[in-house]
């Protein structure tokens, strides 16, 4: 498995990392078995960087990936997230809590659930506009002096917040969506990483599994899924999408890889700042993730793509109304 470091002093990780979030919470019912069984699957592939947060589930997730990774702590690079708080007897019930003396509290009680005595990269899930950027960051600072937390990251930060929150600390990863269907942090936010120093690690890099072409109808997705709720899945926006997804598929096929595959490797492409954590619960899916770290794209392949994906060419929001809120903080 290749390998990239996050940020000049940050961690070595594979290039190719796991997003966890869906193995536990928002695509239909999960399966823990299966997923400790896809989690062991990666680390035997070689992969290294593991992405989960304390409210996906909520909680339950961090518990899940502490206990697959039992046994086999050494050489990965474990990431969680806090910031978003999620009521366990209604999950849908949310607020973003950045004060200082709830990073300490949900710091601990992430490392409870993950059976480990420190956090490889501890990431603000979302910015609270109430809390300054800089009271947040101080008191995650104050954990990487006790050892509990190695490195910090912010997810969803706008480049001045992230401008901020790195004259405080050294941030050493930056998470946002980005994809062929998301290519808005090209604007500002990858020119601010690699300005800084910061890494960039794109989650939903397969536009939460629509750029793979398995989905074909609205009703391929569970009645729990909430793509189900998402603009870019409804009404018109869906077909439009489709069509997109369409044009990819016809260059994959010319590559002779999968769309996901053509998907992943132009993400890749796209610096080597840039760490991406598809998400998966399956097997299959995660040995067909894993192959596209090998495919090489010229300038004319990347060319073209921008011809077929240009930015801002998926139709519809990529989260509801009120989520986008929450967004470039």
């Amino acid at each position: 498995m290749k390998t990239r470091t996050l940020g000049p002093t940050g961690p070595q990780v594979s290039i190719l990392g796991l997003g966890c979030m869906g193995i536990s919470d928002f695509y239909g019912q999960p399966n823990d078995t299966e997923s400790q069984r896809t989690i062991h699957r990666a680390l035997d592939l070689g992969i290294t960087f593991f992405d989960t947060a304390d409210m996906y589930g909520p909680f339950t997730n961090e518990e899940l990936v502490g206990r697959a990774l039992q046994g086999r702590r050494a050489g990965v690079v474990l990431a969680t997230k806090f910031g978003i708080q999620r009521d366990p007897n209604d999950p849908s019930k949310r607020g973003i809590n950045g004060r200082p003396e709830y990073v300490r509290a949900a710091c601990e009680a992430s490392l409870r659930r993950l059976g480990t005595d420190y956090i490889d990269l501890y990431y603000q899930h979302r910015v609270d506009p109430n809390v300054p950027i800089e009271e947040t960051v101080g008191a995650m600072s104050r954990l990487v002096e006790e050892g509990k937390v190695r490195f910090l990251g912010l997810s969803e930060a706008a480049p001045d917040t992230l401008r901020r929150a790195h004259a405080v600390h050294p941030i050493t990863a930056l998470q946002t969506e980005y994809s062929l269907w998301s290519r808005e942090p090209e604007d500002e936010i990858l020119p601010t990483c690699r300005e800084l120093g910061v890494g960039f690690v794109p989650y939903s890099p397969l536009g939460r599994g629509f750029l793979t072409g398995q989905i074909q109808r609205f009703e391929d997705l569970a009645a729990d899924d909430y793509r189900r709720f998402t603009p870019r899945f409804q009404g018109e926006n869906f077909q439009k999408n489709l069509d997109l997804v369409a044009r990819i598929k016809e260059m994959a096929a010319e590559k002779e890889c999968t769309p996901g595959q053509l998907a992943l490797a132009w993400v890749l492409a796209q610096g080597e700042n840039i760490v991406p954590i598809p998400g998966t619960k399956r097997i299959s899916y995660l040995e067909e993730n894993v192959q596209a770290a090998d495919i090489l794209l010229s300038l004319e392949d990347l060319a073209r793509i921008d011809q077929l994906a240009p930015p801002h060419a998926a139709a519809g929001q990529r989260y509801p109304d009120q989520m986008m809120k929450t967004v470039n903080g």
